[in-house]
């Protein structure tokens, strides 16, 4: 049986990076396969063979998977050049694995992130392409129309982007408070789309928080918190990614 597979593949596979990363990375001339220098995407590995990226070896790490209920004031990142805490700070040192973040959460939000070291695995649940549900809670200022919520389904625009949600509806009022608690699911992710997409209706939003991500919600964690997901939770996203991508 051929066990080759496309050298970005590998790259990912290992965990240095994701796919699409990957790719830059040898069309830079960054990566050497048996201490040759490799330019062409087309090229195939095998699982004898040395791979480099700037002269560093990699390793073949087994891939892990965890959840994280990310609080409030914490980056969605391996490291801050400002010194600010990131997700890595909340794992433990028992974890050898280098872990990255599944997409990103803003410094603000809190919720549900995954982190893991396999690329591949991280590439399928963040591309629009393969349609994962991601579930957020907004608290916000003002009570919008059921005419404003369903807007946000048919797309709204926000410095010149167009930006939309599969769902929306209005799950608490406080009429005395003027306040509204909102939920929305989205299956991309853009740089502060649930924001940008209230206030582009004129909402300013006081708290946010994702509450699911695919089949995985924050159970019983409490922010800080994680846990690792078990092998039928990282075959069932498997499996939606395959379905979603028909």
């Amino acid at each position: 049986m051929d066990r080759q597979e496309r050298l970005q593949k590998a790259i990912a596979k290992s965990g240095f990076t994701s796919r699409r990363k990957a790719e830059k990375l040898i069309t830079d001339g960054r990566v050497k396969v048996n201490n040759e220098k490799v330019t062409e995407l087309g090229t195939k590995v095998g699982p004898n063979d040395q791979i480099e990226v700037d002269g560093i070896p990699l390793e073949k790490e087994e891939p892990v998977y965890f959840l994280l209920y990310k609080p409030r004031g914490v980056i969605s990142s391996v490291s801050d050049d400002r010194g600010r805490k990131v997700v890595g700070d909340l794992i433990s040192d028992e974890i050898d694995q280098r872990l990255f973040p599944v997409g990103r959460l803003d410094y603000d939000t809190s919720g549900l992130i995954l982190l893991t070291n396999d690329g591949e695995f991280s590439q399928k649940l963040i591309h629009p392409s393969y349609k994962i549900n991601k579930v957020y809670v907004a608290k916000i200022k003002g009570i919008p129309s059921k005419e404003e919520i369903n807007l946000l389904k048919k797309g709204v625009e926000h410095d010149g982007e167009y930006l939309k949600c599969v769902s929306s509806r209005i799950l608490k009022t406080d009429f005395k408070k003027q306040k509204s608690i909102i939920e929305l699911t989205l299956q991309e992710g853009k740089n502060r789309q649930v924001r940008r997409m209230l206030e582009s209706l004129g909402y300013q939003v006081e708290k946010l928080k994702r509450e699911r991500f695919g089949p995985l919600n924050l159970g019983n964690l409490n922010p800080g918190e994680y846990r690792e997901l078990t092998p039928h939770e990282v075959k069932q996203f498997s499996d939606l990614a395959k379905k979603n991508v028909k």
